[in-house]
């Protein structure tokens, strides 16, 4: 669809950690340096391993836990090195089919909570089934790039 679309993702190992208690925006800063230091070498065979993208925030309905993720590269996915930080973990998403709405620019825990809003408007109008309770915040961009940025929101189907 135009403002949409929808994506078959395979089954695939991310690295995790999650914030309790903390705004979306603090949780994703902690979040992100518990990962970064993890893929700095911070791991059970002080491997460093190259950052991926994108870096996802689960966010669900009146939950003030959010669970920040790293894709695992592919060369790693047989088996990623365990993290040595016990808040760290290494967990294998099950193949889904995603809902995904891509918007550009800097990216606050507001836009994206907008754009999942819009998504969950358009999908419910067009009678697609998807599982409400949650979504994703997915960032493609380093902070220091300023122009084109990609950023999305993911709804899983039912």
């Amino acid at each position: 669809a135009k403002d949409y679309e929808l994506r078959q993702y395979e089954t695939a190992k991310w690295v995790s950690t999650v914030i309790r208690g903390e705004s979306q925006k603090e949780a994703m800063r902690q979040g992100f340096w518990k990962l970064f230091h993890y893929i700095q070498g911070k791991n059970e065979r002080e491997m460093k391993i190259d950052m991926t993208v994108p870096v996802t925030c689960l966010v669900k309905s009146g939950c003030t836990d959010f669970k920040i993720s790293f894709f695992v590269p592919f060369e790693h996915q047989d088996s990623p090195p365990q993290p040595t930080d016990s808040d760290v973990f290494v967990e294998e998403r099950k193949a889904a089919a995603i809902f995904v709405r891509s918007f550009g620019g800097f990216a606050s825990p507001e836009k994206y909570a907008e754009e999942a809003e819009v998504l969950a408007r358009t999908l419910r109008n067009r009678g697609q089934p998807f599982h409400e309770d949650f979504f994703y915040t997915a960032g493609y961009d380093s902070p220091f790039k300023l122009f084109n940025r990609h950023n999305e929101v993911w709804y899983f189907k039912k």
